[in-house]
């Protein structure tokens, strides 16, 4: 089991996808043919990562509970924190203080989605980096990102909407911390919005030279599932690139077999219990197939 553990931040009160999220957490949401939280976890299943957490809302986080439960199925161990109220991204490390214990982490927003062929050798790799990874991604309208600006794999400097932006690359919502990010949290003021900023965060670890970047190319996608306009998005680009290839993107039960994490008797299981839809077809070819 690696050492690292993960974080989902799950929490906020949806405020632009209401109405529907006054019923139900935001992370909960389809995209296309799986919950939005599916997305996230996956891409920490992906990075070799068994323990993982997930913070919501104290109205929402019975949802994720009975969604996912104890993560066993899955072959992880799945845990379950409140945010009282959404203090800030950063505010997740205080809140998982007892469930780090010291260990290095990674975090990731609950409504990112990643996606790229070689996306697990990737996270594999950067998950044995000591110090601090963020994750860059090209963008065409930088004055509305977070903007790192690098020198090879070094991060100079990072600025929130910047009117001239030194760069095209946005700061994703995925972050590989050591295990100094429990202590770096605590340091954080509250910013202008009374939140404690990830990216005060990010330069704290800038400061002591231990901040890199990862460039997420042209073979990766990065969407961030905040608008009932970027859901639609998004939701499109998961159909269409499972239509084509016959793949299923971010299914846990996938991952979490093809890691070996859970056996054919296990997946079998499991299969076994879903009701008939092309969801189950699928993890049922899993066990037939000789790949």
């Amino acid at each position: 089991m690696s050492k690292r553990k993960g974080i989902i931040l799950a929490g906020g009160s949806g405020t632009r996808l209401f109405p529907v999220t006054k019923v139900i957490s935001k992370q909960l949401l389809p995209i296309y043919d799986k919950p939005m939280i599916y997305y996230p976890l996956s891409t920490l299943m992906l990075a070799g990562i068994r323990q993982i957490l997930i913070i919501s809302t104290p109205q929402c986080i019975d949802q994720y509970s009975n969604l996912l439960g104890d993560g066993q199925q899955f072959g992880i161990e799945i845990s379950y924190k409140i945010q009282k109220s959404p203090d800030g991204i950063a505010q997740a490390f205080l809140i998982a203080e007892d469930f780090l214990k010291d260990s290095p982490c990674a975090l990731i927003l609950g409504d990112n989605i990643f996606y790229g062929a070689s996306l697990k050798e990737s996270l594999l790799k950067i998950s044995n980096k000591d110090g601090a990874t963020i994750f860059g991604y090209r963008v065409s309208d930088p004055s509305r990102y977070g903007i790192v600006s690098f020198k090879n794999e070094n991060v100079v400097d990072i600025v929130e909407k910047p009117v001239t932006p030194k760069s095209n690359y946005a700061v994703t919502g995925l972050y590989f911390y050591d295990n100094n990010v429990v202590n770096y949290a605590k340091e954080l003021m509250p910013s202008n919005r009374n939140e404690l900023e990830i990216t005060d965060l990010n330069n704290i670890y800038l400061n002591e030279g231990n901040l890199r970047v990862k460039l997420l190319g042209s073979g990766y996608a990065w969407l961030d599932a905040g608008t009932t306009e970027s859901m639609l998005e998004a939701a499109s680009y998961i159909s269409t690139i499972q239509k084509r290839q016959g793949i299923l993107i971010s299914s846990p039960e996938e991952v979490a077999f093809e890691n070996s994490w859970i056996d054919k008797s296990e997946l079998d299981k499991l299969i076994f219990s879903y009701p008939n839809n092309k969801y189950k077809d699928y993890l049922s070819q899993l066990l037939t197939s000789d790949d």
